[in-house]
């Protein structure tokens, strides 16, 4: 059974929290880019690239054993860190529960404000992307129960 998102989202909210200064929150964030692991060149793709982000974000969605599997991948560490965060909450989860997932860490750590409105824009669209991709699992999974 996967860690339910809300407890996912309580970690990160108390990772951040240590930080006092706000450089030190960005400076996490682009280290969580730098740990996280690249996405095959093959998963590169024009279609799996994001819409609406500045940087490039290519995400991969899969199903394994029922679970939304994710894997992601961007040109600028940053992006990729932001990426790493979520990955983390929604990758392993039921369809069902990331698409009726209502994020609150985004704000508990303060993530849009240390944002360009552009990348800001950017992470919306990851999220809106990642539902896609969850809803879609969730419904096939329903035609295959019928």
């Amino acid at each position: 059974m996967p860690q339910a998102i809300k407890d996912i989202e309580a970690e990160i909210v108390e990772e951040f929290g240590m930080f006092e200064d706000p450089m030190d929150r960005y400076d996490y964030i682009i280290d969580l880019g730098k740990e996280m692991p690249e996405l095959e060149d093959k998963y590169k793709t024009d279609d799996r690239l994001v819409k609406g982000c500045q940087s490039k974000v290519w995400l991969h969605a899969f199903e394994e054993n029922g679970l939304l599997e994710l894997r992601a991948d961007s040109n600028t560490v940053i992006t990729k860190g932001i990426i790493a965060l979520l990955l983390r909450v929604f990758s392993g989860q039921k369809p069902e529960d990331v698409v009726n997932a209502e994020l609150e860490f985004i704000d508990k750590i303060g993530l849009k404000a240390h944002l360009s409105p552009q990348r800001s824009n950017g992470l919306n669209a990851m999220i809106k992307q990642i539902k896609l991709y969850a809803l879609a699992l969730n419904e096939k999974a329903k035609l295959e129960n019928e």
